[in-house]
């Protein structure tokens, strides 16, 4: 048999050996290699030399176990003084694996020498060997990267139907719930009930300015007055002193404007409380926003056309300057 046709016959058993069945079962440890191995740690040359050969002869076999079992072949043929049955192992452990090298820590340096000598003497039938397995090897890379590149494309594309999927869902818009306890309505305008908000602000806004122009117009009757004694108290000179008060005359206003004070207070801390309490029975975390693209598409079904959106209803409460006082003014734009 010509030299060429020995290295073909070598590629076509790498390939053999190298088949997905051979793989497959390689799932699960091989018991008798075990077993070789055991043998040939401990010395056991001729068991594990008869284990190993056994092995290979019946096949199926991954291409890490049966170099594993050519090298205990090889080296206990070698120990055993049996230099042709060595030399045929090793030789087939070299066609599957031509850089492989044996562990100069475990290994003596004859059986290096003699396994060295085996690879140099077929040098030139190695070399295309170990062409096919650069070829080989690199296609299993180009493999790999497409497995990869592929997964990852599958990732990709998960990734961005989940952000579909999240961008499909209603938007929420979270809640304060200190707003809650803020007056004016802050709790009904942050849940979106404008009216409401409008009612509670206005109210309260009337009753506070009402209680602050009672306030200041009860305060504006108090006059500071200078009163004299004369002689006929004090027989030596006359005595001054100040007072400090509503005069008589101005009694009954006052008492009416410090009713309207205290009234309009306390009207106010009511309608506070109210709003209070109602804010936090209609208070929720999160409130669902509506999808743009969802009006838009119900516009077009509706066969509605483009406008400038609505402007929001808010309230406008306005402090008015007023003689001898303050006074406010209510109302709603749009």
């Amino acid at each position: 048999m010509t030299r060429s046709a020995q290295t073909a016959l070598v590629a076509l058993a790498m390939l053999c050996w190298s088949n997905p069945v051979a793989s497959q079962s390689s799932g699960s440890p091989d018991p008798q290699l075990a077993r070789v191995r055991t043998d040939f740690e401990y010395g056991n040359y001729a068991a594990a030399l008869k284990g190993a050969s056994e092995r290979i002869d019946r096949g199926n076999l991954a291409e890490a176990d049966l170099v594993e079992l050519h090298k205990y072949a090889g080296l206990s043929a070698f120990y055993l003084q049996q230099k042709p049955e060595a030399e045929r192992h090793l030789w087939a452990l070299l066609q599957l694996d031509p850089d492989y090298t044996l562990d100069p820590f475990v290994v003596p340096p004859q059986a290096i020498a003699f396994f060295e000598r085996i690879r140099k003497e077929h040098a030139a039938q190695l070399e295309p060997i170990r062409e096919e397995r650069r070829r080989r090897d690199e296609r299993l890379r180009e493999a790999q990267e497409r497995e990869r590149a592929k997964a990852e494309a599958e990732l990709q594309r998960r990734q961005l139907e989940e952000l579909a999927r999240q961008a499909s869902l209603p938007r929420g818009r979270q809640q304060s719930f200190v707003l809650n306890f803020v007056p004016f309505g802050a709790g009904q305008f942050q849940q979106g009930r404008t009216t409401m908000g409008i009612i509670f602000a206005a109210s309260e806004a009337v009753f506070a300015l009402t209680s602050i122009g009672a306030y200041l117009a009860y305060n504006s009757l108090i006059r500071t007055d200078t009163i004299t004694v004369d002689e006929r108290l004090t027989p030596d000179t006359t005595y001054t002193f100040t007072l400090r008060g509503i005069r008589p005359e101005n009694q009954h206003e006052a008492t009416v404007w410090q009713n309207v004070k205290y009234a309009s207070g306390g009207a106010f801390w009511v309608t506070y409380a109210v709003g209070v309490i109602d804010a936090l029975i209609h208070h929720k975390p999160e409130i669902v926003m509506p999808q743009e693209s969802s009006r838009s598409e119900r516009g077009q079904t509706l066969g509605l056309t483009a406008t400038s959106p609505t402007p929001e209803v808010q309230p406008l409460i306005t402090v008015v300057p007023l003689v001898g006082g303050v006074g406010a003014r209510v109302g709603i734009s749009f």
